[in-house]
C-alpha cells in the first residue's frame, strides 16, 4: 500500500514538470525579438565597487558600441583601488562617458542600490540599460537590441545573461542553473506576468523608476535591485523580453564552489519577498523536483513496481529535459543533454541545502 502511494505522489511530481515544461516553458522558445525602431537616446549605467580589472575590459566595449546617442554613466562605489585614476583618462577621452563617485553610504541604506539610485538620478536620458562589471555585451548592437523591447510601449525590458563556458563539472553546474533561472522569469513575462529580472542585463526607463518610488520598499534589504524592483515594477508597467544572442551579456562566473554557494545564498533570501503566488508557482516548481528525487530514492530501497518506476522517470526525462535543450538553443546557450539528469540532480540536492542554509543563517552583504 504505502509503495502506491509513493508512486501516486511520483506521478503527480513528473505531471507538474510536465505543466510547467509544456505549458510555461514550451511557449517561451517561440518568442522572436522585436526589431528596433527608434533609437532612443539611453544611459547605460553601471555600479562598480574596486572592479578595476573587470573596468579595463567592460568600458572600451560599452564605448565602441554600435549606437547614435548614447552615455556611460559609472558609479565608482567606495573604491579604493585605482579605478579613479584610470576612470580620469576615459572621461578626458569620451565625452560620452560620465563618473558619479561614492565616498561614503549612509548606514541606513543597501551601498548598492544607493550608487544605483545617485546613478540614476544623475543619468542624462530617460531610457536606462544596466550591466554588471563583470559582464561583457555580446555584440557591438547590445544597446540597439534591448531597446527594441521598447517598441511596443514597454517600460520594462527583461534580458539574459548566461555565464562564459570553462571547464569544470561547477561551470556546467552554474550554467545549469542559470539556464533554469532564465527560463523562468522569461517564460513568465513572455506570458505577462513578470516577477522578477537580472541586473546583468536590465532596462527600464526613468519615469517607471520614480514612479515605483526607487528602491523604497526593499532599500535595506541585500540584494534585489533588480527583481525586487521588476516585482514592484509589474504592478503598474509593461514589461517585454529581448533574448536574441547580440541582446545578450556574458557574465565571468565564479571559480570556486564556496563563492558561488555564497552568490545563490543571497539570490534565495530574496525570493522570500516575491508575491505570494510568484513564491507559491516557484515553490511548485522546485518542490515537484525536489520531491521527484526523494521519491525516487525511497521507492528503489524498497525495491517495489520497477516497471512503473521506470515509466514515470523516462516520462520525465523525455518530455522536459528536451523543453530545456530548446530553450537553451533559442538563447543560444550551449548546455550538455547527456549531463542534465546528472546537472538536474545535484541542482536540486544543492538547491535543498542552500534553502536551509539561508533560513538558519540570514547574514548578508554588498561588498
Amino acid at each position: 500500500m504505502v509503495p502506491l502511494i509513493l508512486l501516486g505522489a511520483l506521478a503527480i511530481c513528473v505531471l507538474v514538470q510536465l505543466y510547467f515544461a509544456l505549458f510555461r516553458f514550451l511557449p517561451f522558445t517561440k518568442h522572436h525579438d522585436p526589431e528596433p525602431d527608434t533609437l532612443r537616446p539611453v544611459s547605460v549605467i553601471i555600479a562598480a565597487h574596486n572592479e578595476q580589472d573587470n573596468l579595463f575590459e567592460l568600458l572600451p566595449q560599452l564605448l565602441d558600441q554600435d549606437y547614435p546617442e548614447f552615455e556611460v554613466l559609472l558609479v565608482n562605489d567606495r573604491s579604493d583601488d585605482d579605478t579613479e585614476f584610470y576612470t580620469f583618462e576615459l572621461e578626458r577621452q569620451y565625452p560620452n562617458f560620465r563618473v558619479v563617485t561614492v565616498k561614503k553610504t549612509p548606514d541606513y541604506l543597501n551601498p548598492k542600490k544607493y550608487a544605483l539610485a545617485l546613478g540614476i538620478r544623475a543619468a542624462r536620458y530617460e531610457h536606462l540599460l544596466f550591466t554588471d562589471a563583470d559582464c561583457r555585451p555580446c555584440s557591438q548592437h547590445w544597446i540597439k537590441k534591448m531597446q527594441a523591447g521598447y517598441k511596443n510601449g514597454a517600460d520594462v525590458v527583461l534580458g539574459y545573461s548566461p555565464y562564459v563556458h570553462l571547464k569544470g563539472f561547477l561551470n556546467q553546474l552554474i550554467r545549469f542553473e542559470t539556464l533554469l533561472t532564465g527560463i523562468q522569469y522569461l517564460s513568465q513575462a513572455n506570458a505577462g506576468r513578470a516577477y522578477m529580472g537580472v541586473g546583468r542585463n536590465l532596462s527600464y526607463t526613468k519615469s517607471c523608476f520614480f514612479r515605483n518610488k526607487g528602491f523604497a520598499s526593499h532599500i535595506k534589504t541585500t540584494g534585489g535591485d533588480d527583481d525586487l524592483f521588476v516585482r514592484d515594477a509589474a504592478n503598474n508597467s509593461k514589461v517585454s523580453i529581448v533574448i536574441d544572442k547580440e541582446a545578450q551579456t556574458v557574465s565571468i562566473p565564479k571559480k570556486t564552489f564556496r563563492e558561488w554557494v555564497v552568490q545563490k545564498r543571497r539570490h534565495l533570501s530574496v525570493g522570500g519577498r516575491y508575491k505570494a503566488a510568484d513564491r507559491r508557482r516557484i515553490g511548485a516548481f522546485v518542490g515537484s523536483n525536489l520531491l521527484f528525487y526523494i521519491l525516487l530514492v525511497i521507492l528503489l530501497v524498497l525495491n517495489s513496481h520497477f516497471a512503473i518506476l521506470g515509466a514515470l522517470v523516462g516520462v520525465r526525462y523525455l518530455a522536459v529535459f528536451p523543453v530545456y535543450l530548446a530553450a537553451a538553443r533559442r538563447l543560444d546557450d550551449k548546455i550538455s543533454l547527456l549531463m542534465m539528469p546528472v546537472l538536474d540532480l545535484v541542482y536540486y540536492v544543492n538547491y535543498l541545502f542552500l534553502g536551509i542554509s539561508v533560513v538558519l543563517y540570514k547574514q548578508f552583504r554588498w561588498k
